[in-house]
């Protein structure tokens, strides 16, 4: 047995890395970890070793006493850990292109959760998960997975609906995001600001911000018209004030495929023609980035890690991770189950909301009924999600086709099936698990 705190995470070798050991080491009075497992595949080998390299000098220049372990064994690794982490992508980058790019190719919207790339990233991942979670509770089984593989929410309602594991939160860096940005325009920290946000991930709402116990939500809306939140991965398109006024709860900026539909989908497929859909993007940005992390002389994580679009997300995984060892009962929107905190919203399904961060995981606040006006667009969602987990569950592709087909994001069932049946081919290899008997 180990003494201290044993952390796997599994993508090791991901861009993000940096990131989650520098929250390790602010943290460590307080979640001393003693192991950090750092677990890839042969495919990523090379990057699991540069950014190893990087995590072991950060933890030396910190002079804390974490010991960094590599390993392309993943059961190796599960051994008896604390907190498992996954922040993985199948098949690399290259496959989120495809993801993006196929969808394009028939004037579809292409992104890694929204519409048929992210129908397809929950294929290929979605069997992963569930192999991971065998492994956890074979070897590690007091273990809590926190998970930051998207697309998120489908992979979050796939593990409630049929992995039979309840230590699984999911989490999202955008939640923190909009709580930095509302402290930001209150003038207050952002500690002291509790949002109720609830919905499904990238699609929850902000329906109250509690400072001190008032609600300051009207002030924060009334902001709108002054400036707004961007994030690095979405297309900055201006929110119209009078809309959100009247919509009487605040938007994640995901929200701007469903509200802007038609504008961020002129704006992707500009960017499909130019070749420079947000996979070509990040493709570079990590090129550049592991130049950087190669770098003997790199001893802390370098500022442009922030271009890569998954600011905070340390933060968020450190956070949670912290709040249950040290039972903190603090407020954080997390990926959770279901269980009547949202009346119109089946029993049983993953749900973005705010919770306290207990010792023995999410409690969440009670929302009752989601308001009418953002209710349709929620539940339509989950119906998809649901439809789709099914599918993967059943190894059922039909089924995962028809899911496609009733996605709110697609508008012809016959070009879903064209793009689909596209996807499927450039997959094939990562899709295995469909065609067993």
């Amino acid at each position: 047995m180990h003494s201290g705190i044993k952390i796997v995470t599994i993508g090791g070798g991901s861009s993000y890395t940096p990131e989650l050991i520098e929250g390790f080491i602010k943290r460590i009075k307080e979640l001393p970890v003693s192991e950090i497992w750092l677990v890839d595949i042969l495919e990523g080998k090379e990057k699991l070793e540069i950014v190893g390299a990087l995590a072991k000098r950060m933890v030396k220049e910190a002079n804390v006493p974490i010991e960094i372990h590599l390993t392309l064994n993943r059961r190796e690794a599960l051994k008896d850990a604390d907190f498992v982490t996954t922040q993985f992508r199948v098949g690399q980058l290259d496959a989120r292109v495809l993801d993006e790019r196929i969808p394009g190719k028939y004037g579809m919207l292409g992104q890694e959760t929204n519409g048929a790339g992210g129908l397809f990233n929950a294929l290929r991942t979605v069997p992963v998960i569930y192999s991971i979670i065998d492994d956890i509770k074979e070897l590690c089984p007091e273990a809590w997975l926190i998970n930051f593989t998207n697309p998120a929410g489908i992979v979050s309602e796939a593990v409630f609906r049929y992995a039979e594991f309840d230590k699984f939160i999911g989490v999202c860096n955008v939640p923190i995001n909009l709580q930095n940005h509302f402290a930001t325009v209150l003038k207050v920290k952002p500690k002291n600001l509790v949002p109720y946000i609830a919905g499904l991930n990238h699609m929850s709402y902000v329906l109250n911000v509690f400072h001190n116990g008032k609600d300051r939500l009207d002030e924060i809306i009334e902001d709108v018209k002054e400036k707004q939140i961007t994030m690095k991965n979405i297309e900055p398109l201006t929110w119209d004030y009078k809309f959100i006024e009247e919509l009487g709860v605040y938007p994640s900026p995901y929200h701007k495929y469903t509200y802007y539909f038609e504008e961020m989908l002129k704006n992707f497929l500009i960017a499909y023609e130019k070749g420079e859909t947000r996979a070509q993007l990040v493709k570079k940005i990590e090129a550049n980035l592991f130049e950087k992390y190669k770098d003997p002389n790199l001893l802390v994580k370098p500022v442009e890690l922030e271009e890569r679009g998954g600011a905070f997300y340390s933060d968020v995984a450190c956070n949670v991770i912290s709040s249950i060892y040290n039972d903190k009962r603090d407020y954080q929107a997390v990926n959770t189950v279901n269980n009547g905190h949202i009346t119109n919203l089946p029993n049983g399904c993953a749900i973005e909301i705010t919770c306290r961060i207990t010792k023995d995981g999410p409690i969440p606040v009670h929302i009752g009924n989601l308001p009418v006006q953002i209710r349709g667009i929620i539940q339509e969602t989950k119906a998809y999600e649901e439809l789709l987990v099914d599918a993967i569950y059943e190894k059922n592709l039909d089924k995962a086709l028809l899911a496609l087909q009733i996605n709110p994001f697609v508008k012809s069932i016959d070009i879903a099936k064209k793009a689909f049946n596209e996807l499927l081919i450039a997959h094939r290899k990562y899709l295995d698990y469909y065609y067993e008997d």
